[in-house]
């Protein structure tokens, strides 16, 4: 009788670890990040995933966060709406931890039988003497009997076809009724990403003594640069070389004279204190379906143009993938946003608290400029310095936009770093 009960004690403790469910959590996404929306279920109820199989995504205001199975098992309930409002450490959904269900099982045992069956079909239409013969007999007399009633079947749609006809009429009608075309308005609700955007624009706005600065560059020298040596530099390093990491560099050649291009104000009410920096984190302002996104390449004043050129080529395909993490995108001290790439002729960037200046390249157009007093075309870029006059003077904003014309118009002297 013990032994009895033992055994059926050890039975229900087995199934119930069988049947054992998990809640999952949304997880950690970063010290700054403690809330986002649910965007969707990646699976449906009843839907078994394995362990590490993403099942849900969350988004925040700076990236999608992707929630993963923490163990093998079937999906039994979601305790949240897509849409939802979510925070760290809350509850998603319910699983049932397990292998698959044997429904899924039978599911494959009644596929393996077919699979032979559509073998034979196959071996059929090959030349094997008499089963040529035997197999098309069979085919033939089926198949008139089948034709048949599909012909029968042909004028059945045919009114269909013209009750559809009749449905864009009904519609046609509020449309002439108007005067002025069609007047639908359509409402979507801004995403996290956007909500955030419009946030820190508008605080930068707000806080920053923002004045722009303009100059222009003839880019000859650095597009024949570039021109003589991106094979070459494709070939041995498989970097295309672009003008990005040329302004890159320039900037911090600049920076070396103008530190206060690079510096911060931080403190209470505002700011008291201005942070100076020995290193430079350059922000690459990316457009994304979903947003302007600013990954950030880390220690640029160690990297020559080659490596810059890499780093943003790195940056910019995460950001297309949608593979972007924090990390990619915390910090940064200087911005540099290229609206040439979308053929912007002229702008004025905003600053990105808590940096102190911004960069905006624009597109380069053809156009007369007086050359040692000879009227030449040139290949011209207007460049843009949007900088917080709390932290720098006109002076040195000026200054520092001449510079990296400077060494835009004769790229051999970021060689030197003179």
């Amino acid at each position: 009788m013990v032994r009895q009960l033992a055994w059926n004690h050890t039975r229900s403790h087995t199934n119930s670890y069988l049947t054992a469910e998990k809640i999952v959590q949304v997880p950690t996404m970063a010290e700054s990040i403690t809330e986002g929306t649910l965007k969707q279920f990646s699976k449906q109820i009843g839907d078994y995933v394995e362990q590490d199989e993403e099942i849900a995504t969350i988004e925040t205001d700076k990236i999608d966060v992707a929630v993963n199975a923490p163990e093998a098992g079937t999906i039994k309930e979601f305790l949240v709406n897509e849409e939802d409002t979510v925070t760290v450490g809350q509850d998603l959904l319910k699983m049932e931890l397990g292998g698959a269900p044997s429904g899924g099982k039978a599911e494959q045992a009644n596929e393996e039988p077919k699979a032979p069956a559509s073998d034979k079909k196959e071996t059929s239409s090959q030349p094997d003497g008499g089963k040529e013969k035997e197999a098309p007999k069979e085919e033939k007399k089926p198949e008139p009997k089948k034709e048949e009633p599909k012909k029968a079947d042909k004028p059945a749609p045919a009114p269909k076809k013209e009750e559809k006809k009749t449905e864009p009429k009904k519609d046609s009608k509020p449309q002439e009724e108007s005067a002025y075309g069609s007047r639908e308005e359509r409402r979507v609700k801004m995403n996290r990403m956007r909500l955030r955007i419009a946030e820190r624009l508008k605080q930068s706005q707000n806080t920053a003594a923002s004045l722009t600065t303009f100059n222009e560059v003839d880019m000859s020298a650095l597009m024949d640069m570039r021109k003589q040596y991106k094979e070459e530099i494709l070939k041995k390093t498989g970097v295309k070389l672009g003008f990005m990491s040329a302004f890159s560099r320039a900037s911090v050649l600049a920076m070396k004279d103008l530190p206060s291009v690079n510096a911060a104000i931080e403190g209470p009410n505002g700011g008291d204190t201005v942070v100076y920096r020995d290193y430079v984190d350059i922000s690459v302002a990316v457009a994304t379906e979903k947003g302007l996104v600013t990954p950030v390449v880390r220690n640029a004043e160690s990297m020559d143009m080659v490596g810059i050129e890499k780093a943003i080529a790195e940056l910019g395909k995460k950001a297309r993938d949608n593979k972007l993490t924090i990390e990619d995108m915390a910090g940064g001290t200087f911005t540099i946003s290229n609206g040439g790439v979308f053929g912007s002729l002229y702008g004025t960037p905003i600053i990105n608290l808590p940096q102190a200046a911004v960069l905006g390249l624009h597109a380069i157009k053809e156009r007369p400029v007086a050359v040692n007093g000879k009227v030449e075309i040139r290949p011209m870029m207007y460049l843009a310095l949007t900088y917080d006059h709390r932290l720098l003077d006109g002076r040195e904003a000026v200054t520092f936009l001449v510079k990296v014309k400077e060494y835009i118009e004769d790229p051999r002297k970021m060689l030197f770093g003179i």
